[in-house]
């Protein structure tokens, strides 16, 4: 049986601000601006007026402070590995990642010391998008389904009610 803090964050208060928090962070995603592949030319082509990604709230940003999504789009070196990692971190939470690509996923074809074999070895990725490169139609359905990530998160699940109380 749950005590009193497990009924006051699942009352009707806090679900009901979790779902706004929810909508608000799904519904105005900002990735950041920065290809590494061949598979940037079919994230900016999903970013012009044939697939136009505005319509779902995507705006690109020129600025890791400025967005909370970042795709990581075609084969990362071990030598860049460091730089995404530090352009992830400085980021603002919450934010996710987007592995687009097989290079990306799993490292493609480049089976060779130089290459990462596969984003989650530096970032936590939360959507793969598979393909070589993907099409801009799966690009779209991969931020669809980090939006229905999104939706289903909870952003006061475990937030100590004496911090919200206070802000």
């Amino acid at each position: 049986m749950g005590g009193v803090g497990e009924t006051i964050r699942d009352s009707v208060l806090f679900t009901t601000a979790d779902s706004v928090i929810s909508w608000s962070r799904r519904s105005a995603l900002w990735p950041e601006t920065f290809g590494i592949a061949c598979c940037a030319i079919e994230m900016i082509s999903a970013g012009c007026a044939r697939y136009d990604l505005d319509r779902f709230g995507v705006v690109f940003r020129p600025s890791p402070r400025q967005s909370d999504v970042m795709i990581i789009a075609g084969t990362v070196t071990r030598k860049f590995a460091p730089v995404v990692r530090r352009l992830y971190d400085q980021m603002p939470e919450p934010r996710w990642v987007i592995a687009m690509g097989t290079c990306a996923i799993s490292g493609g074809v480049y089976n060779t010391y130089a290459v990462v074999q596969g984003a989650e070895t530096f970032v936590p990725v939360d959507v793969h998008v598979p393909g070589c490169p993907p099409r801009p139609e799966a690009l779209l359905h991969g931020i669809l389904l980090l939006q229905e990530k999104i939706k289903k998160s909870r952003a006061l699940a475990g937030t100590p009610l004496e911090r919200i109380a206070a802000s």
